[in-house]
Parts: C-alpha cells; sequence; structure tokens
C-alpha cells in the first residue's frame, strides 16, 4: 500500500506556488531496485511512454537537464545540439544530486536547488499528461506537458533514442 508523502518536496512547492494543477501519485519503493522508470511503471500500472526520467548531462562543461520518456534512452549527441553546445556526458551522480538537491531515482526537474538548462523531450507533448518525480523515491506527480515546461522554463527537442 502506497502512503503519502510525510512533507512537501521543493518540486510540490513549486507547481503549488506556479498555482499548476497537479496529481501526487505516491507508490512504495523497494529499495533494492534501482530501475526507477521500470519500478513506477509497474508500480502505477502506466504507460512507460508517459513516464518522464530525468537526467542531468554535462554539455561542453556546463550541467543540463534532459528529461525523457523512462522505456528510451537519452541521446546525448541531441541534447548536446539542443543546448547549443557540441559535446555531452552523464553527469556523474554526485554532481546530478548536489545541482539538483535530490537523490538520485528521486531527481525532479521541479524546485531544483540550482536552475539549470532543461530539455524536455518533444513527445511529451503527444499526451495530456506526464508523469514526473515529484522529488522522492516512492512519489511522481502528473501534469500537463505544457505546465511542466512552463515551471521548469524548459525548451523541447527530440532527445530521446531507442
Amino acid at each position: 500500500m502506497a502512503r503519502p508523502p510525510a512533507a512537501p518536496t521543493p518540486a510540490i512547492a513549486a507547481l503549488v506556488k506556479a498555482g499548476v494543477a497537479h496529481t501526487l501519485h505516491p507508490y512504495d519503493h523497494d529499495p533494492g531496485v534501482t530501475a526507477f522508470g521500470d519500478e513506477v511503471v509497474a508500480a502505477l500500472d502506466l504507460d512507460p511512454a508517459r513516464v518522464f526520467k530525468t537526467l542531468v548531462a554535462a554539455v561542453d562543461g556546463r550541467l543540463v537537464v534532459g528529461i525523457v520518456p523512462c522505456s528510451r534512452q537519452l541521446d546525448l549527441k541531441a541534447l548536446a545540439a539542443a543546448a547549443g553546445g557540441k559535446k555531452a556526458a552523464m553527469a556523474a551522480v554526485a554532481d546530478a544530486e548536489r545541482s539538483s538537491g535530490y537523490v538520485a531515482g528521486g531527481i525532479s526537474p521541479l524546485g531544483q536547488r540550482k536552475a539549470l538548462l532543461t530539455v524536455v523531450d518533444a513527445s511529451a507533448l503527444d499526451g495530456t499528461t506526464v508523469y514526473v518525480s515529484a522529488g522522492r523515491r516512492g512519489l511522481q506527480v502528473e501534469l500537463a506537458p505544457a505546465d511542466l515546461i512552463a515551471v521548469c522554463r524548459a525548451r523541447t527537442a527530440a532527445i530521446a533514442a531507442g
């Protein structure tokens, strides 16, 4: 049985402050699971194309956030191009956690500690809602793709592969 969060996360606070309609979806996170997106899909019985993972990469030495469906991979070359750079590599987990203020597996694109350039895969616009981490493992938030893009001050581009 899923339990509600003990306190609002910075992601939830950002949505409330922006007046964005959203729905929280708690689920029981298994500490032994590291395929976080797959766990969300199974626990909440969702379409994997609607559940988005938040990844942090270094593009020409600066951190950039890429948001792609959990069923696909981040295309680093496409992310670099969308960010106006030449070369991208996944950021170290410690750098992603430090920059975002969240732990891996619970990194939300919303309410991050440091505002980073954010790119949402264009496929997010294919549906009426998307799911992203609400800022902790075991908690997803459902919201309109346009609201995700607006609150994150993101741009969209085809950055998913596979």
